[in-house]
């Protein structure tokens, strides 16, 4: 299990949206990959978005082989500013969800500067979390907890919801 951000700053959290589609833009036509290059996003206010099906290996523009790593990005730049309580429980819920979903030991939680050492990724706010031991536990925590539920939405739902983010919901 690997967090990442994607190192530019969100500014409101309504921008999320939008950065999605950006992002989706820049991975599939400057980088060739076959969508966003992480399985799921989540954004300062805790939501969790659904980007690549985890049976889809990840893609990375560093020197680290993905395959294998369910991969979380965390929406900002986090050597800018700082990491919000609810995007840190939306990472850790979403890593929990993965644990129990495929059987991945939580142990194997890191950050994308561990898998490659030629980048800060996640940055140092976020970092500080992986490094401490706090995403871990928090994680662990939630497992503790019974039956991760992360819900997938789809259509007028998606939609609404969205739209609801948009307008800064």
């Amino acid at each position: 299990m690997t967090i990442h951000h994607t190192a530019a700053v969100l500014g409101e959290n309504s921008n999320a949206p939008a950065r999605l589609r950006q992002h989706q833009l820049y991975h599939q036509d400057s980088q060739g990959w076959i969508d966003i290059a992480y399985h799921v996003s989540v954004d300062r206010n805790g939501n969790i978005y659904e980007l690549r099906r985890p049976d889809l290996v990840g893609d990375t523009a560093t020197s680290y082989d993905p395959t294998g790593h369910f991969l979380v990005v965390c929406e900002g730049n986090f050597d800018e500013e700082e990491l919000s309580e609810a995007q840190l429980n939306g990472a850790a819920f979403a890593f929990a969800w993965a644990a129990q979903q495929f059987g991945i030991a939580t142990e194997t939680l890191a950050g994308h500067r561990d898998a490659s050492g030629d980048t800060a990724c996640p940055g140092a706010s976020l970092y500080r979390h992986v490094s401490s031991g706090d995403l871990k536990r928090r994680v662990d925590d939630l497992l503790a907890g019974g039956t991760i539920d992360l819900r997938t939405v789809c259509g007028a739902e998606a939609t609404a919801l969205v739209a609801d983010i948009e307008a800064g919901h």
